[in-house]
Order: C-alpha cells, then structure tokens, then sequence
C-alpha cells in the first residue's frame, strides 16, 4: 500500500477517537446510571470502538515511514491501549467477571469477532529485535557451554559370573534373530512354488484377467471423473475454493514484500531524522542562541526596574523549582508576580487547618454525597490527557498539511527547528537564570545596602523535602557482582530459561457466539478459548510490552491460570514471554528441589532471580504448580521438594514490585482444589480460570493440527463429526492424537487412503477425557475467589461484603459480628 493508505488510515483513526473524547469529556458531567445493563452496555460499545481504533493505529505505525508522524501516533497509540485495559477494568469490577460477551454489540455495530481481536503491537519486538537477538544468542552459548562439560561417569566392574551372563544373553539373542530370518526365507520360497504351481495359464483365464483389469480400470476412472465433476459444481455454487486461490497469491506476497521494505525505510529515515535534529540544534544554538540570551537579559532586566517602580525593592528572583525566569514571561504584572509568590507561603499555613476542617466535614458530607451520586460512575482515566494531547496535536499540525513536496516522507525540517527552539529557549534560560540572579544581587548591594549573605525576615524558607521517617533500603546482596556473571549463574542453575517459540495466535480457539444470550436466560456460559486469548493479552502482554501502559494502568503483578491438564496453561506462559519479549524465570517447585538450600540460600535465590527480572525487564517468573506451594497438609511424596519455601517470602517481594518495574508472576495448577484459598488469592492479583474448548474451537484446531502434521482435510474425514465426538477432551489430548496418527508413512499412504474420522476415533478412546465431576469442581472451586464471591452476590441480587449462606454451611456469620 501507499503512503496515503496508511495516512488516511491515521486520519480516520484520529476523527474517531475525536468523537469519543467528545463522549468521555462532556461539557457536563454526566449523571450516574442507575440500571447496570445500560451502564455495562455503554462499557462494551466504548471498549469495541478503541479496539477498533487501536487496530487502526497500530497497523498505521507499522508502516507509516515519516518519523515525526509516527512519534504522534506511537503516543496516542500506547494512550488507546492504556484505555483499554482500564475498560477491561472497569469491566470486570461492574460485571464481576474477567469474561465478557459482546456478540449483540457486534452485532448491532455490523462487526466480525475478527474486528474486535486485541491485537499485539509488532513495534514489542521491532525495537528491541538487536538486543533480543544479543540476548538469545548469549543464553545459547551458555547452554552450550554446559552441555559441552565432560561428565565424570562412574565405571562399575562386574563378576565374572555377571559377565558370562550378560555374554550368553546376548549370543543367545544373536542366534534366535539368525534363526528367524532363515526361517522367514524358507517360508517365503514355499510359496512362492505354491503359486507357480496352481497358475493356470490358458486362453479362458487370460480373457478373465483383461476384463477383471478392464473392469478396474473404468472404475477408476469414472470416479476421478465424478469426483472431478463434483468438485466443479461445488465451486460453482460457491461451496468450495478453487485450488489454485489456497495457495497465496502473487498479490499478496507483492504487499508482504512491500511491508518489509517500508520496515527497512522506517530505520533509514529514523536515522537521518536523528542525524538531523543534532545538527539542527547547533545551528540554532549558533544562530540564535546569543539573541536568544541578550533578549532574555534585557527582559528580566526591566522586570527588575518595574518591580523596584511600583514597590520600592528589588524582587526576590523564583527559584528553578518555581519556574526560573519562566514565570517572570508570563502575562501578569511585577505586582501580581510578587504578590503570587507571598500568598503561596501563606497557602502552606493556610492548608493545615483547612485539612483539620475538611476531614471533621467528611463523615457529614459522607452519606450526603452517596445519596446524590447513587449510580454507576465511570472511574477516572490516566490516559485521556495522553489521547487529548496526541489528538490536538494531529488537528493543529497534521490534519491540513499537504505532502505534496514531501513524496517520499522524510522528516520536515521546520517543525524540527520549532521544536529544538523550544528545547534551545530552556537550556539558555537555566544559564541565564544562574547569571541574573548575581547580577540581582550585586543590584541589591549597591541600590539597596542588603548584604548577599543574609535573607530577609519576610523571604521564603525552602520546603524540606526529607520525610521524618528515612525509608529502609532493601540490602544488595550481590552489590559486587556484574549483571552478566548473574545471569549465567541464573542460566546454570536452571532458573533461567529459553521460552518455547509459540505465539498467542497460535492458541486456537473460536468466539463465543452465544454468551449474551445464554447469560439472558440465567446461565452462565463457558468463556472460549477465543476469550482466554483476549484476557491474556490485555493483562500480560501489553502491561509488560508497554513501559506507559504498566505504569499508568491498573496494575497487574501476579496471575493465576487453573484449568484441567493440557488447556494449554504452559503455552500460554511461554506465548507471553515471545510476544513481549520477556525472559523466561522458572520457580516451580521441581525445579527449585535442591537448589539454594537454606534460609540464605532462599534469600540469595529470590534476591538473583527479582534482581536481573528488573534490571533485564521485561520479565515472566512462572511458578508451575502453584498450589504446591499453598498446601494445607504436605503429601509424603513432596515433602523431599519442600514446595512451601516461597510462601513467606514471595508476598513481600510481590509487594516491592511498583509500576515501573514490568515483572509479572504467572503461575498455572490443574489442582488448585488442594491449596489454602485464602493465602492463594492474597498472592494472585487475578484468577483465571481456563475451561477445555468448546465445539468450535475443537473444529478449528483438528483442522489446525491434521495440516501441521502433514494430513489432508478431504471429503472422507467428516471434520464436523470429529469435533463432536472429541467433547471433553483438550488441546493437549487433540495433539497427542494427531502425532500419533500422521506418522511418516500414513502421511505417504494419503494419497490413496484418504483419512477418516474412525482413525482418530480409536486413538481418542485409549485416552481418558477432562470428566463432567472435574469440569465441576473447577467451577464450585473458582466460585469460591473474590471475584467468584461478588458474582454470586450479583446474580442472588444481594449487595454486601457478606455472602448469602449456603445450604448446610457451617461458616455462617452471626448478627452482630
């Protein structure tokens, strides 16, 4: 595509967030919603219309070429992402669910559920693609490196009555497979004589096999025929694609191509556009600079004289935390800045007692302001500022400006000069600033009498910024190692760890059509895996590939994925790590068994693994098997893994991590049923419960798996069937099967024994399924976490803290207490 494509991609983009800044930022508040379907319908037509912005946005920045457009676009991109996780929030805390259903919106709104996917911003990887580079191939080497050291193995020597065993099994096994083989000879030369024998070879019998060939042969060929003429008419009546339309056209290999190319322009003009900017800047600092700093001079200057005109003194020069000289060039009078500076020390003393007085007027002001406001708020955003901004930004400089001498769309050298003036105008203010205020003070000495050293009675004492309390600072432990000799050691241990090469594309699993309308009749629907893929993408991806998004949005430090063995929770942690770009920290228990032993040993390991996560950041430290570690009763079988090391001291490091530091805990169990709830959810931020796919995901992914196995869809194997049939079992179980089934020679026997839905079949029925009974528990298990509890709540239509008490519970909370 062309340069206008994608700009008018960008302008169509901004128009619509326009509308919705228009929507968010009312002239007038808008009053609370009472009825929660109305405000959650609002929710999901706002959430869909930025995910179809960010689709907008980002497919713009992938390719846009011109470096100062794509500085706008990266910042009002990273702004609409923000703001979608901030809806998906918002979401979650008004529906009490991580799941949402918005097919009638997409409905309403004529969309695909394609139109709606979160997609991962390429830009994660694109600018961070050398040092990704660097990094795999230093944690390669290591590996390397460690399996390349010789192995001391220990040589047991044998009696001599072990030894003639040994040797007389082996000969013994030696003559039965020679005795086999002639045996096998033998028997195939007898029957061979045996068929000589018994051929009859007259005219009868040759006239029987011509027409037994003849026969064949037409039979064959009239089902090529007819299977040929088949195939026709389903392409005519539009129920089939012509073979020649599956294979990629030279269209779109031309448009891939030129993707690429645009990618590569991209880099080339980013770096002329820094080459320039510094350029640019000297000669501004040459050109310019020495006017620049003579006009500012003469200003202050004569500030000072007004000043000393209407007030019979030199002024006080504001202070750089103030604004420098900044504040004296704004439109106010010498006697409105003076006046500014004395009312703000008077502000300081003021503030104390009106704090005393507002905090006696809450409680007051308390159940007043809960009945006006009763109703559903939308809860205030940190990225709208960001959006409005980038939004203004296009309008006034982007929106009317013509590329029509600028074909090729490199950097436009005056809106770099307009900008580098600005940076010039503050680096010479803090030197002129630094001048002025000696030449004040030399004013003040000869004008005045006032000695420099002494303040005046009425001038402003400086703010201590120290708080009474010094906050204690964590000990390094390792303060005189290096980053790279502490990531070997990671490596060495088996803490570390490469991510498998998997995308989250690449965790199949259709839309859920039905969720609206089930949810209408009071059922709660099953999410798809579709909606799984969603969530994972909002909650760890994008926070952990976005420095903006992780610090601004509502932080995520630790997840939980439950579901049954083999829904794909490892994929997932391994899908999140390549898409974000992440290392890969592996605490699971096993792993950690006789590793860092000790209370020391456990400080210094939690101190390595959190140390390099911030300082190489992005970072996953997964924990498989996460239950293990919150056991009510240890089993015998574990006790040697010691899996409750982390329970202490993971919570405190979980509270360390601030937003700046993209860390995430991600940890997976298929038996959670096992742990103590209440410790588990004060450690995980989120719970997600993973189902086993539905009947759609289950069509697409045996479609998915027979290709990548080298299997052929054909009209013999009933995909439908299939799918229907393999109800209860997971991804995991599905790809078992199907590499078990296309070996090498089924794969060359396809040709002429097309698959069939009997094969799988089989195969399927020497696995056990995911049982009704689990599916079951996993669900009363999950009804039991926080955001389980408020659903309950919502659905029985009770609002408290408490939860209604169920039939023959015991926990059941007396009036009173």
């Amino acid at each position: 595509m062309s340069h206008s494509t994608y700009n008018r991609m960008w302008s169509e983009a901004q128009v619509e967030l326009e509308s919705l800044l228009t929507q968010e930022i009312p002239a007038q508040p808008l009053r609370p919603e009472k009825d929660r379907v109305v405000f959650f319908q609002r929710l999901s037509v706002l959430y869909v219309r930025y995910v179809q912005i960010f689709r907008q946005l980002e497919e713009a920045y992938d390719q846009v070429v011109h470096p100062q457009k794509r500085r706008i676009i990266r910042g009002v991109l990273d702004g609409v992402m923000g703001r979608v996780v901030e809806l998906k929030n918002e979401m979650v805390e008004k529906e009490f669910s991580e799941y949402h259903y918005m097919d009638d919106v997409i409905q309403d709104l004529k969309l695909t559920p394609e139109d709606i996917e979160i997609p991962i911003p390429r830009y994660f990887l694109s600018e961070r693609s050398t040092m990704l580079t660097d990094r795999r191939k230093k944690l390669s080497n290591i590996l390397m490196e460690i399996l390349e050291k010789p192995r001391t193995l220990g040589v047991r020597t044998l009696k001599l009555e072990e030894a003639i065993r040994i040797i007389q099994v082996s000969e013994r096994a030696r003559q039965g497979r020679l005795r086999a083989k002639f045996m096998r000879d033998i028997q195939r030369d007898e029957e061979r004589l045996k068929r000589a024998s018994d051929q009859d070879v007259g005219a009868a019998t040759v006239h029987a096999a011509v027409v037994l060939i003849q026969k064949v042969w037409k039979g064959y060929v009239q089902r090529k025929k007819t299977k040929r003429e088949r195939e026709e008419e389903m392409i005519f009546l539009g129920m089939a694609m012509e073979s020649s339309l599956t294979q990629p056209s030279p269209v779109r290999v031309s448009a891939q191509a030129n993707k690429v190319r645009r990618r590569a322009k991209q880099e080339e003009y980013e770096e002329d556009y820094q080459k320039s900017t510094v350029a640019i800047k000297e000669e501004l600092r040459e050109l310019e600079g020495a006017k620049m700093r003579e006009t500012m001079k003469d200003q202050i200057r004569q500030w000072f004289i007004e000043c000393r005109d209407a007030t019979g003194t030199f002024p006080d020069y504001p202070d750089e935390e103030e604004g420098g000289s900044a504040l004296i060039f704004t439109e106010k009078t010498p006697q409105q800045v003076i006046e500014e500076l004395a009312a703000k020390d008077e502000d300081v003393n003021k503030n104390s007692k009106v704090k005393e007085g507002k905090e006696k007027g809450k409680k007051e002001k308390g159940k007043v302001e809960e009945e006006e406001e009763a109703g559903l708020k939308m809860l205030p955003s940190a990225f709208l500022g960001d959006m409005e901004v980038g939004n203004k930004t296009f309008t006034e400089v982007w929106q009317n400006r013509t590329d029509s001498k600028n074909f090729s769309q490199r950097h436009e050298a005056e809106l770099i000069k307009e900008e580098k003036r600005k940076d010039l105008e503050v680096e010479v203010r803090l030197q002129v600033d630094e001048l002025m205020r000696q030449e004040l003070a030399n004013w003040k000495l000869a004008v005045d009498n006032e000695k420099g050293g002494k303040a005046k009675a009425g001038a402003k004492k400086k703010k201590s910024t120290k708080s009474g309390k010094k906050k204690k600072k964590d000990k390094d432990l390792t303060a005189d190692r290096d980053i790279e000799s502490l990531y070997q050691e990671l490596v060495e241990q088996g803490l570390l760890k490469q991510p498998e090469d998997v995308k989250l594309q690449d965790y199949l699993g259709d839309y859920s059509y039905l969720g609206t309308t089930l949810r209408q009749t009071d059922i709660e629907p099953m999410p798809s895996l579709s909606d799984v893929r969603q969530v994972m993408a909002l909650y760890a991806v994008l926070p952990l590939g976005s420095q903006v998004i992780h610090e601004k949005a509502p932080l995520v430090k630790a997840i939980l994925l439950a579901g049954p063995a083999g829904v794909g929770k490892k994929m997932l942690v391994h899908a999140i790590c390549q898409e974000s770009g992440a290392n890969l920290f592996d605490l699971s228990p096993l792993n950690l068994a006789g590793k860092y032993p000790g209370k020391n040993g456990l400080s210094m390991m939690l101190h390595l693994v959190f140390k390099v996560a911030r300082l190489l950041q992005p970072s996953v430290v997964w924990i498989g098997d996460a239950e293990k570690m919150f056991y009510k009763k240890v089993p015998k079988e574990d006790k040697e893994l010691d899996p409750k090391r982390l329970k202490k001291d993971l919570p405190k490091i979980l509270k360390s991590i601030k937003g700046e530091d993209r860390v995430l805990v991600v940890g997976t169990t298929q038996d959670p049923f096992n742990a103590d709830l209440k410790a588990l959810c004060k450690v995980y931020d989120k719970i997600i419960l993973i189902p086993r796919p539905d009947y759609a995901s289950r069509y697409i992914m045996w479609s998915e798996l027979i290709k990548k196995n080298g299997g052929e869809i054909t009209a013999a194997l009933d995909l439908s069937s299939l799918a229907k049939i393999s109800d209860g079992y997971t991804q995991g179980h599905m790809m078992k099967v199907a590499r078990n089934l296309l070996t090498e020679r089924r794969v060359q026997q396809l040709p002429k024994r097309p698959l069939t839905a009997a094969e799988f079949v089989a195969l399927l029925a020497k696995i056990d399924p995911v049982f009704q009974d689990e599916e079951e528990a996993l669900k009363n298990w999950y009804a039991k976490t926080p955001l389980g509890k408020r659903r309950a709540r919502a659905a029985a239509g009770i609002e408290g803290e408490e939860v209604p008490p169920t039939k023959g519970s015991k926990n059941v909370k007396k009036k009173g207490k």
